[in-house]
């Protein structure tokens, strides 16, 4: 906006140049006055260089086993007299079992409500007490639970982190208000065609695979799993050779190593976790479209997906840039048209979903019930144009930019660098990989974006999800692909083929 602006004053000011080479003034005195003038605004027509940002330096981790195998990795961070404590099981959604999703999002959610030394009250007062703040949540194929306090209560955030990892209560009281609190943020999911969209998209994404369910679990799983279940999965996975504990902030790695020793040493193993299995989903000879229909609904959410790469994959970063370009929020694509230049919806993105064995590619967006075939086929063009016809180098310089740019964003606390040296170790990436991550992303070329592009998108072969009200364009669904379509009323995210079993 100010560039134009600018433009504006400064042809304002060539107007008023007309004027004055007809005044009754010399030359001499024109050319003077031109030059007072003009020199000012015009400078200001040009932005102000903007220096390339300072490249991020992620200080070198001290990494520590402790003899029952538990990996401790320590980052000293001084610039504020903050510790941060953040224990990650090597385990997440993908290791419920298979007729109980939202087991382990269950486990995770209790491990903050009581443990057996404390009850949840008093395990709140003792955090409360402290100023400390706690987090925790389930990933696909991780848990993690973080506590950042001041540095001079570093020692009790060792001691309540290891008991409430190690020695959850699951009180019965506990599970069923957690169990409440479930099914209530369930039931208020599952009207929302963007929840709906989403998950439906994953398990059809990664059909047969462990990554193939919802990872909150169902109405029906959460009213069924057990504190017995509860248990024997804590057993299974919360195990010290099972999980990595980062320590960051304002302490020193030999305290952080004994404080860890002596919270955390007398952990033990149980019987080896059970890994998920490793299984590829089946590539579909054709498009599938699932349409979802909800009469009442008066706009379309919609979702096409790829198959993509793990975090490991040599191939991350280009496609990384790919998704920047496609539906990211430097350059968009897909944004540009649908909404900028067809005005058919609001939002328009795309995600690119790495987990440790698999991932995904899936474009959103959302239109008007009349519109959603036209957005669909404007989102398809726009996905196939980047196969076929690959990048500019504009859009990838801009892309670099961006992420390299907003890489500095990633380490602002101490909780985030934990959890971005934590990814590494998960993915088994080198724990430098951040402080090169800007030269990697700069020696990138457009050809190796575009080869990469051409490899995992896939408009013939990919899935493609709609919910709304399908009955207004039903009957020209089939120009899209092989259609199914699933009453809302008939949806269940828990069944392999997401409808519900008629008891007819």
């Amino acid at each position: 906006m100010k560039r134009f602006q600018d433009g504006d004053r400064l042809r304002k000011t060539r107007d008023n140049n007309c004027s004055l080479a007809s005044h009754p003034l010399s030359h001499l005195s024109a050319a003077l006055l031109l030059v007072t003038f003009v020199l000012p605004l015009g400078a200001r027509d040009f932005p102000p260089d903007v220096p390339a940002p300072a490249p991020v330096v992620i200080p070198s981790p001290v990494v520590h086993v402790l003899p029952n195998g538990l990996q401790i990795v320590i980052v000293e961070r001084n610039t504020l007299p903050l510790v941060t404590l953040r224990l990650v099981v090597k385990s997440g959604a993908e290791c419920d079992p298979p007729s109980l999703p939202g087991t382990a999002a269950l486990v995770n959610g209790l491990l903050t409500e009581g443990t057996e030394r404390r009850t949840a009250r008093e395990l709140a007062e003792a955090i409360d007490s402290i100023g400390g703040v706690a987090d925790n949540d389930v990933d696909w194929d991780s848990s993690y639970l973080s506590l950042s306090v001041l540095a001079d209560h570093t020692e009790l955030a060792f001691e309540l982190v290891s008991d409430m990892n190690i020695h959850p209560a699951f009180a019965p009281e506990e599970i069923e208000r957690q169990r409440k609190q479930t099914l209530s943020g369930l039931e208020v999911a599952l009207d929302d065609p963007a929840y709906v969209a989403d998950m439906a998209m994953q398990e059809l994404v990664f059909t047969g695979t462990p990554y193939g369910h919802p990872e909150d679990g169902t109405l029906e799983s959460a009213q069924r799993i057990s504190a017995r279940d509860l248990h024997a999965f804590h057993d299974s996975y919360y195990q010290p050779r099972n999980c990595i504990l980062a320590v960051v902030g304002d302490i020193s790695a030999k305290n952080a190593t004994k404080l860890a020793a002596k919270y955390f040493g007398s952990w033990q193993n149980g019987t080896e976790p059970i890994p998920a299995p490793s299984v590829s989903p089946a590539i579909a000879s054709a498009r599938r479209v699932l349409a979802i229909d909800k009469t009442d609904a008066v706009q379309t959410e919609i979702r096409i997906g790829n198959s993509g790469v793990p975090r490991d994959s040599p191939d991350y970063l280009a496609l990384s840039v790919a998704n920047e370009i496609l539906g990211g929020p430097s350059e968009n694509r897909l944004f540009k048209a649908l909404r900028t230049r067809q005005g058919l919806t609001y939002g328009a993105s795309s995600d690119l979903i790495c987990r440790r064995h698999l991932g995904a590619w899936v474009a959103k967006t959302f239109t008007r019930t009349p519109e959603t075939l036209r957005s669909a086929d404007v989102a398809v063009k726009q996905i196939q144009t980047l196969q076929d016809h690959g990048i500019s180098s504009d859009e990838l310089e801009t892309a670099k930019s961006y992420l390299i740019g907003h890489l500095a964003l990633e380490f602002e606390t101490s909780d985030n660098l934990a959890e971005k040296i934590l990814e590494l170790m998960e993915a088994g990436l080198p724990i430098d990989y951040w402080n090169h991550y800007p030269e990697m992303l700069q020696a990138l070329k457009a050809e190796d974006v575009n080869t990469v592009a051409q490899t995992y998108l896939d408009t013939g072969h990919d899935v493609m999800v709609l919910v709304g009200s399908i009955s207004d364009f039903k009957k020209d669904l089939k120009r899209l692909g092989h259609v199914r379509i699933i009453p809302f009323n008939e949806l269940d995210l828990g069944s392999p083929d997401l409808a519900r079993v008629s008891n007819k």
